[in-house]
């Protein structure tokens, strides 16, 4: 059967909260998720929106969807010549809403087996404060994902992730090493050629210049 695949926005469906506050919901998250990802032998989807309602759509308990979440890895991601390197991990979705559900599991962060073996994200710890973004999940979202747009401009294959929560960056080394994983995480899907990231108030991630040049 085949889906038929809307470009609409994608709302994330849970709320941010601290790693170690949530260690034990992300551990049983993740699980879940390594479990459903030797049940299903489908190839990697296109990149899939949400419909009009706020949180993703769930698919059959029997089928899930292959996908990958691409963390930095030390020691390659901390050289200031490699910032830009994101290694996979294997994943399943068990929605249609891939992109989304990509990105929150990036949110998650690693397993403890693969954060010993290198793998790390620092966009948990970086998003905090209060959700801009109305709507479901209670407290609002921690991002929206919408495809073929470049910021506010339509522009087919573009994905632009926007955050609803604060991003405190540590630095530059950090902002490159998390937009290099976002990127890679959506570009996973056939219909994205290229990601916007922008901030809660609307301006690119990491541009230090002001001038919003992601958008242009």
């Amino acid at each position: 059967m085949k889906h038929s695949w809307k470009n609409s926005v994608v709302l994330l469906s849970s709320v941010h909260r601290p790693r170690l506050a949530s260690f034990v919901g992300v551990s049983s998250l993740l699980a879940f998720v390594i479990l459903l990802s030797g049940c299903s032998g489908n190839a990697i989807p296109s990149a899939s929106a949400a419909s009009n309602n706020t949180q993703a759509p769930t698919s059959s308990a029997a089928t899930s969807y292959p996908i990958q979440v691409y963390f930095s890895k030390w020691p390659d991601s901390l050289q200031m010549k490699n910032l830009n390197a994101a290694f996979p991990v294997n994943r399943s979705s068990p929605t249609l809403a891939v992109a989304t559900f990509s990105i929150q599991l990036l949110i998650a962060g690693p397993t403890l087996s693969e954060q010993q073996a290198g793998y790390f994200s620092e966009l948990n710890t970086m998003l905090g404060g209060p959700s801009n973004c109305t709507g479901l999940p209670v407290g609002g979202a921690d991002f929206i994902i919408t495809l073929n747009m470049k910021g506010t401009s339509p522009q087919a294959g573009t994905a632009t992730v926007k955050f609803c929560r604060g991003l405190n960056s540590p630095g530059i080394g950090a902002d490159a090493r998390v937009q290099a994983e976002i990127t890679a995480t959506l570009k996973q899907f056939a219909n994205i050629k290229s990601v916007v990231i922008l901030t809660k108030d609307g301006h690119c991630f990491g541009d230090e210049s002001g001038r919003d040049v992601c958008q242009r």
